[in-house]
């Protein structure tokens, strides 16, 4: 499967390392779509990638998936183009929380007959929450997150703070840099508007902790995941960059586990 990502940030750069270098078995990333070819010029001898900047050349050059590994901006200005043409996985799924864009790709992949995929980033146990709710029967599904308390407010505080507390689209709209996991926890279960968030400051840690609760007709289930930062940017998550690398795979695979 040949690879085309827009981005050429941490997460890209992961890609390329593990995708590219590591050479996986019939996983190649082949173009990458850049504003600015000279800046990131060393990529097509370090990792034998075509860069482009004009996206309807990159969409026609030797690809047949995209990885969107930019930005919300990127996100609303190009993936209605690029869902007409290739399937996507998608990484900066706060740009979903516009419902007037939601709606949009929806009828564009209807249309066009493509995929949108959204991996589970920063969490996990998502199979678990679709399965449950393949009849509609989850009743509740709240989301936890404790977070190093400079990374959410500016004021220093001794003791953890609770910052949020309400409805995911609530949280979506206050804090929309720190929320791409109950996006995705909301897409997979009881939606926006009845999945629950409550968003934690912590002077005492260092990494993200997510705690998802699911309460339904199967029962409950509790899991907690806390996240290491990726080597190379701890800005971002070693989980969530893992778990593109998760899906790529599992999409190549002819024996594919979950979902």
């Amino acid at each position: 499967m040949n690879i085309g990502v827009i981005g050429a940030g941490a997460i890209a750069t992961f890609l390329l390392k593990e995708i590219n270098q590591s050479q996986h078995e019939n996983l190649r990333i082949k173009s990458i779509l850049v504003r600015n070819k000279e800046k990131y010029g060393v990529l097509e001898s370090n990792f034998g990638v075509r860069l482009f900047t004009d996206l309807n050349t990159f969409l026609d050059s030797e690809i047949d998936i995209v990885v969107e590994a930019a930005n919300i901006h990127a996100v609303k200005t190009m993936l209605p183009s690029v869902v007409k043409k290739k399937d996507v996985v998608l990484i900066s799924v706060g740009a979903l929380a516009d419902e007037a864009l939601l709606t949009e790709l929806s009828n564009l992949v209807k249309e066009y007959k493509n995929a949108i995929h959204l991996p589970s980033g920063a969490i996990g146990g998502l199979d678990l929450l679709q399965n449950a709710n393949a009849l509609g029967k989850v009743n509740s599904v709240s989301l936890t997150t404790r977070k190093p308390a400079s990374s959410l407010i500016d004021e220093g505080i001794n003791e953890a703070r609770v910052v949020f507390e309400g409805k995911a689209i609530d949280a979506i709209k206050k804090f929309p840099k720190n929320v791409n996991v109950s996006i995705v926890l909301a897409l997979a279960g009881v939606g926006i508007e009845k999945t629950t968030v409550c968003l934690v400051a912590d002077p005492h840690i260092e990494k993200n902790i997510h705690q998802v609760d699911i309460k339904g007709e199967f029962g409950e289930a509790t899991f907690s995941i806390t996240n290491h930062p990726l080597p190379d940017n701890p800005k971002t998550s070693y989980l969530a960059a893992m778990s593109i690398l998760g899906t790529l795979k599992r999409m190549n695979n002819s024996i594919r586990i979950g979902g």
